[in-house]
Parts: C-alpha cells; structure tokens; sequence
C-alpha cells in the first residue's frame, strides 16, 4: 500500500504532454524534450496548469501514453483499469440497470452475479484507481503550498492561479475519497501532510471519512470558481456543492444520520447557480453536449478522439453497448464490442402503450429478448441507444475508435430529483409543491409535452426511486440509489443476481465491496470489511 502514496507526480505525469484546458486533456502521444522534475513543474504556470490537466484526465485515460502501453496501475489489462470504466461498472453492472457479455473475461461473471471477493480484479482495479488519484492530487497539493508558493518566485497572479488549480486538485482528492466512502466504507488514508513512502497509511472509519470529506468541501470552497465561471470540465463551486449534497443525502447509509435538510440546502444552492435543462434529452449524451447541453453539465469527464485515447471511459460505454443487429454508423464508431444490454427491470419502467412516448426510453428491442437467459449472448436484453460519438446533428466524431462525447457525471436533472427526495425525506427548507415541479419539469422534457406530468399524490419514495433510474440509466448513480433505497441486497431481485437465473437475496455485507487482499497484506492497520 505504501507505493500508492510515494508515487511523485512530476515523474508520474510529465511522460507525456497534455495541452491546454480547451479539451482537458492533450495529446497523449507527445513527449517533453527535458527531463522533468517536481521544481521545474512548479515554478512553471504553463507546466503546473498540465500536472492539473493530468489529475483530470486520470479519470479518463489509462496511462502515460495513449491509448495504452504505459499503464498507471498494474494487475489487470489497461483497457479495463480506466476510472470512469471501473466505476460505470462497479454502479452499474452490480444492479438491475446493466449486465456484460464477456463472461469468459476474468471479473465479468462475478459483477453480474454479485458473488465477487477480495481478490476480484475489478474490486482491486476500481481501489488501485481511486488511491491512485488522490496520491497524485495529494503530491499536487503538497507541492502549490503558500510557502512553497513564496519559494518559486512566483508574480503574485501566478500565486492566485496556483491557488485556485490547488481548490481544483482538493475538489478531485475529495471526489475520490467520497468514491472510496461509498464502495469501500473503512479504507487507508493519507493527505499531503502524511510522510511519503515511510509509514503504512492508518484506516480510516467510514464515519470519520464522512466527516473528512464534509469538511474538506466546505473548506474548499471559496478556492474555487464560482458556479459556471470555470472552463468547461474544470471543478467549481457548484461540483463541490454535488458531492456535498450527494454526501448529505446517502448519509444515513454512511454514518447513520439525517443530513436531509442540510441535502435540500446545497440541492437549493445549486438550483439556484443559473443552471438551466437542456433542451434535449438525447443530446446530452451526443458529441456536442459540452455546447448544446453546457446549462445543465454541472461536471464531464472530458473525452477527445484525437486527443484522449483509451480503451476505456466512453469508448467503453458506447462501444461495448452495440452488438447483434445494431447498426455502427448509428453510433458513430467503427465496429460494436457486442457487450452491455440492459435488464427487463429497466425497460418495465417505461410506459409500454403505443400511444404515449417518454424520449429517455432508449432501447434497442429488434433481435433482442426482454428475458436474460444467458449473461454471454448478447441478444438476451435489450440493447441501449443513449450515448453515441455522433453529434445533435447526426454526425459522426472525430475518430470511430475513440469518441468525443463528455460523459456527464454530475447534472441538473439529478439535483432536481435530490431535491425531491430530500424534501420527502423530511429535509426542511424546501417544500412538495416545488419538488413536483423540478419532477415534472424533467418529464415535460421526456414527453414534450404535460401529459407525463404527476400529481402531488403521486410523488412518493418508490416513484422517485423509479424515476432516477428513468432519467440517469446508466450515467453511474444505480447502485448508490439502490443502496440508500434499500433495494440493493433484499426485497427486490434482477435477472442473475446472487448467481440466479430470475434473481436472489444476498448478503447485506454487499453493500460495501471488500479491501483488496493485496492491499491487506501490504499494510498491517487495514481491515476486511465484514462478510468478506
């Protein structure tokens, strides 16, 4: 465990070049003419806004060379090892929302079947990535310090600007911690304080996580921009407001507390930001979205198929989702992976009537069965249409291996419907009657038209439940909502889940996946979370 904190990032991220924030992330073919090292990084503006580039393209490249060949973390192929791939799968092939074909690929039967380990290569993958990330956000931090400022011999607008990419950086430490809160609970810690490569990091609780992560956040927060003023794909206050609202709304599954009044007041901060829905469903999940569907993309991660290369993160997702008779040019790529369906539980949300039409159902039936009998064949289960490297108008990307679309994390539609339940939850502050309206907004945009719109009888905890899944499938929440629902383990089944053809009860220990046994045996002051 202790190479995961001692990694230095100015030899980690400079083996190639990334260029400006335009599209987060560069070339990733390109390599510097000098050696780099951790003081030339820092006391270079130029340099030092690339090591920031890096912290976010760590969520969406593999390695050091695009679109692979020099891995980051090692023990599982590169393809496979990207963080947004990992974590789409760990919220979303673990549920009723998505199942992989790739059976005879080493970790795919057990995330399908929620029967995975310790030493399951994803459940290793998704930590090694989320460690990975937050030691190179604590090296970035430890290196802009306002002493270490002084010593660079910096102009005092230089200072400002290392300050703010250093709330960018604490923003990206806490996102990864809150992943670590949500799938792993009880998990090593260390900041840029800790001593690196010397001591085994110590465990941290879940409970005190929670509050680390709290009060990082908040703390954090008059560093960064305000809502809306920073580059497209870069942290601001409103993505630091999301994760502190998705904090405070699952935070009875996390230390066993109401935090819903203080969820309504950052879902309120947000809302009230100048964030806008986009027009169009469809298009938030096109090549273009980061203009036609900019007012409602609170945080991408960013993909460029000339310039962000990788086998995983989008080029996954939409790849992976085309098989059978599907046509690729549909889709804007070169061939399908014939991969990822969707399970009946999905499509049963949708209305079913000829006559009445909901634009988020997006689902591929032609050559396909509702019914999964067997996880492998990929025309068992419908297929998804959503994401696609083709832009609103209908042209394809810039590469058919590797897509353009952004992958929208955190959006307005999701606060709405936080808002929504928090309120219903008993969170004060806000009110039912505006809650209808944030939940019927979205589904005015659905039918395109009031004739989706519910009544104030209708918005209980199991329509909204429902109605996450009807406008997020597959955007990565399905886990974490069945999980805070209470659905997850018992009471409500999927096709394969528990290892069943028509779905089981498992363990309530499953609602956290285990600590890697690498990294148990690697450091003493870890330990197995329970049932594992």
């Amino acid at each position: 465990m202790k190479n995961k904190f001692s990694r230095t990032l100015a030899t980690a991220l400079l083996a190639f070049s990334l260029a400006p924030f335009t599209s987060c992330v560069g070339d990733l073919d390109q390599t510097p003419s000098y050696e780099p090292t951790t003081e030339n990084v820092y006391k270079d503006p130029t340099l030092a806004k690339q090591a920031l580039a890096r912290l976010y393209a760590t969520m969406a490249v593999s390695g050091q060379q695009g679109p692979a060949g020099q891995p980051d973390i090692q023990g599982i192929d590169e393809g496979f090892s990207n963080y947004l791939r990992q974590y789409w799968m760990a919220q979303e092939l673990t549920t009723d929302e998505a199942i992989l074909a790739w059976e005879s690929d080493l970790g795919v039967p057990e995330y399908n079947r929620l029967t995975w380990n310790a030493s399951h290569p994803f459940v290793r993958a998704m930590y090694d990535r989320i460690f990975y990330q937050i030691s190179l956000c604590n090296e970035f931090i430890r290196q802009t310090t306002d002493s270490k400022l002084d010593s660079y011999g910096l102009s005092d607008t230089d200072k400002g600007n290392f300050r703010a990419y250093r709330g960018e950086a604490r923003f990206l430490r806490a996102l990864s911690y809150y992943h670590a809160l949500d799938m792993f609970g009880n998990v090593p810690f260390a900041t840029e304080t800790s001593e690196v490569g010397i001591k085994a990091p110590q465990r941290i609780e879940r409970a005190a996580l929670f509050d680390y992560v709290e009060k990082e956040l908040k703390e954090m927060e008059t560093e960064l921009p305000a809502p809306r003023t920073n580059e497209f794909g870069r942290a601001d206050q409103a993505a630091a407001w999301m994760v502190l609202a998705k904090l405070y709304l699952n935070a009875n599954v996390y230390n066993g507390s109401n935090h819903y009044t203080d969820a309504v007041t950052y879902t309120k901060k947000i809302i009230g930001a100048g964030y806008t829905l986009a027009p169009s469903y469809a298009n938030l999940f096109r090549t273009d979205n980061s203009s036609t569907s900019r007012s409602e993309i609170i945080l991408p991660v960013r993909f460029d198929g000339v310039r962000t290369k990788t086998f995983g993160g989008m080029t996954f997702i939409i790849h992976a989702s085309v098989g059978g008779s599907m046509a690729v040019n549909d889709f804007g790529i070169d061939f399908g992976w014939g991969g990822t369906r969707t399970k009946k539980n999905l499509v049963n949300l949708f209305p079913t009537a000829a006559t009445v039409t909901d634009k988020r159902s997006m689902f591929y039936s032609a050559g396909q069965s509702l019914e999964i009998n067997d996880p492998a064949t990929f025309t068992d289960g419908y297929g998804i249409t959503k994401f696609r490297n083709v832009s609103s108008a209908n042209a394809a990307g810039s590469d058919k291996t590797f897509p353009d679309t952004d992958f929208p994390m955190f959006r307005l539609a999701d606060v709405y419907l936080m808002y929504a339940e928090a309120v219903l939850r008993g969170g004060t502050g806000g009110d039912a009657g505006t809650a209808l309206g944030y939940v019927n907004a979205l589904r005015q945009r659905a039918y395109g038209n009031t004739s989706g719109n519910i009544t104030a009888a209708d918005l209980n905890l199991n329509f909204l439940l429902d109605e996450r899944a009807r406008e997020l499938y597959w955007e990565g929440h399905r886990r974490t909502d069945l999980i805070r629902f209470g659905k997850y383990t018992t009471g409500y089944n999927w096709p394969f889940k528990g290892n069943v053809r028509t779905g089981t009860d498992v363990a309530a220990t499953r609602t956290l996946f285990p600590i890697p046994t690498t990294d148990l045996t690697a450091n003493p002051n870890l330990k197995q979370n329970p049932g594992y």
